[in-house]
């Protein structure tokens, strides 16, 4: 069931679950391979699809997914976050072999929150910039709701600097390897890494 959260006269945003997982698997690879020049066949790409759903399916009992739809109903943006449990293999672990307990804090008043799914269609015909900063407050929300709370994430290396200039202050916590066509960097940030720009544009999606 989906829930409207921002809405203006060029696109919604909503706030959705498991029954969008296949739809969000679909679109996160397909624009990653549309940004990054990918050659795969379509067997490629829906073996990509197939293996996305999956892992969302493991981690769809405690994930927050936010879809932008045109006014077409066409998904132009999307975003996951989730609340680590400390039992499913996390992305990062399974990626990188990083484990967040290791690496950033092992006690138990620490929590994590995996931010993924991350995409936009750069040729929709919306600011992207926008839609960025929107769906990063939507998703940061909760982790600046959390009392001591991390954000976990694996990025691609020209959106982490873009992240950076927009003030989210990000540690790496591994070397680089090439993940769904694109050189991608693991990354934490701390809720106060988060704190200053949360506040800068809570204001474009009425996040409180």
């Amino acid at each position: 069931m989906e829930q409207l959260v921002f809405h203006n006269s060029s696109y919604k945003i909503w706030r959705s679950d498991i029954e969008s997982l296949k739809e969000l698997s679909s679109f996160v690879v397909v624009e990653n391979v549309k940004h990054h020049n990918g050659q795969e066949n379509a067997e490629q790409i829906n073996t990509e699809i197939d293996a996305i759903y999956q892992e969302e399916l493991t981690y769809a009992k405690n994930s927050i997914i936010y879809i932008v739809k045109d006014n077409s109903q066409k998904i132009i943006g999307s975003i996951r976050v989730f609340k680590w449990n400390r039992k499913d293999e996390l992305p990062i672990q399974k990626i990188f072999g990083i484990n967040p307990l290791q690496v950033v804090h092992h006690e138990n008043k620490y929590s994590y929150w995996h931010i993924g799914r991350f995409a936009i269609d750069s040729f929709a015909g919306i600011p992207t910039m926008q839609l960025f900063k929107q769906l990063m407050v939507l998703a940061i929300q909760h982790i600046i709701k959390d009392t001591f709370s991390y954000m976990i994430a694996e990025t691609d290396i020209k959106l982490l600097r873009i992240v950076n200039a927009l003030g989210i202050k990000t540690t790496r916590l591994g070397i680089s390897k090439v993940y769904l066509n694109s050189e991608t960097i693991p990354i934490c940030s701390s809720k106060k890494g988060l704190t200053d720009f949360y506040h800068r544009h809570d204001h474009l999606c009425g996040a409180s």
